[in-house]
């Protein structure tokens, strides 16, 4: 397997993005530089909006050509790039959509992610989302990771590593969560997976909550 590179945000947002379009938009894909840029400067479904110019996605381009992670096609007339993640870091299809995202969206549950890698891939449940972290955690160097779980909160994040470490020190932990009526926590989860998807569809249609 290849060695994690350390990516800088930008190139992570690059590299998402040809991930990300080449499942959403496949027509359109390998992307011009034109289109990646439009992508990675997306107002929807980014954590956090970026506003890139041509020549800095230009940029993260030539870093990540230079360790193998995006290739140069030519096109009619116009330069298109496409990316060779899963190659590279050697991960199935499944981690290939859950660390496109959480590139993408920033630390997630995986409740969340399972919801917001739908159009990548369709998880069959949270726990076959959770499997295919905790093989990303274990791998050796490994390229992701479990943050604590903050104060309130029912289900811990997970972190994509190919940015480099997380400082773990700046996610407080929070205390064990009461126990609640079985029937209770059933609904309140429903109601979290049913908000998420009205989110998620709202973000599809450009539309603000």
């Amino acid at each position: 397997m290849a060695s994690v590179f350390e990516l800088s945000a930008i190139e992570a947002r690059v590299l998402a993005v040809l991930v990300e379009k080449q499942h959403t938009v496949p027509d359109s894909y390998p992307l011009s530089l034109n289109t990646l840029t439009l992508g990675c400067n997306q107002k929807t479904a980014r954590d956090p909006v970026m506003n890139l110019s041509e020549a800095e996605v230009l940029q993260a381009l030539n870093g990540l050509k230079d360790r193998s992670l995006v290739f140069e096609v030519s096109g009619n007339r116009v330069t298109r790039f496409e990316h060779n993640l899963k190659r590279v870091y050697g991960v199935p299809g499944q981690a290939e959509a859950l660390l496109t995202v959480l590139m993408l969206r920033g630390p997630q549950t995986a409740a969340e992610l399972r919801l917001n890698a739908e159009r990548l891939h369709r998880f069959a449940d949270i726990s076959s989302v959770e499997g295919f972290l905790e093989e990303l955690a274990e791998r050796e160097p490994p390229l992701a990771v479990k943050l604590p779980r903050a104060p309130g909160a029912r289900e811990a994040r997970w972190a994509q590593l190919l940015c480099g470490a997380v400082d773990l020190t700046a996610f407080p932990v929070g205390a064990a969560p009461a126990p609640r009526d079985a029937e209770l926590q059933i609904l309140r989860e429903e109601v979290d997976t049913l908000k998420a998807q009205v989110a998620r569809l709202m973000s599809e249609l450009g539309l603000q909550p």
